[in-house]
């Protein structure tokens, strides 16, 4: 069973930074990309940054000369650092991974995971 466990978040000023994780646990997987995903009361859920395991990173124009997206592979962890925040980044963050995962009663497939989702506020 694999999960990802989201932390960072929360309350910042306009003009400020957080710093959201997202561990992947579990076991016989391989990750292939992870993103952040964030979705907006009333809105869609929508891509703000992916990182593949060979490091092509891409990036939402809302994001770009932000947010920062970058990995630690020991760890099975992605990070998002967000500065220069506005109150329109107000959103849930989702973290996403894509994997392979094997079994030894079939061959490996690819599949994709969702966090639980992590609530950024920005407010004055």
């Amino acid at each position: 069973q694999v999960q990802l466990v989201e932390s960072g978040g929360g309350l910042a000023q306009p003009g400020g930074s957080l710093r959201l994780s997202c561990a992947a646990s579990g076991s016989n997987f391989s990750i292939n990309a992870m993103g952040w995903y964030r979705q907006a009361p009333g809105k869609q859920r929508d891509m703000v940054a992916t990182i593949t395991s060979a490091g092509t990173i891409n990036y939402a124009e809302s994001a770009k000369g932000r947010f920062t997206i970058s990995r630690d592979n020991a760890k099975n962890t992605v990070y998002l650092q967000m500065n220069s925040l506005k109150p329109d980044d107000t959103a849930v963050y989702y973290c996403k991974a894509w994997l392979t995962v094997r079994s030894t009663t079939r061959s490996p497939w690819t599949s994709d995971f969702w966090g639980q989702g992590a609530q950024v506020t920005v407010s004055s």
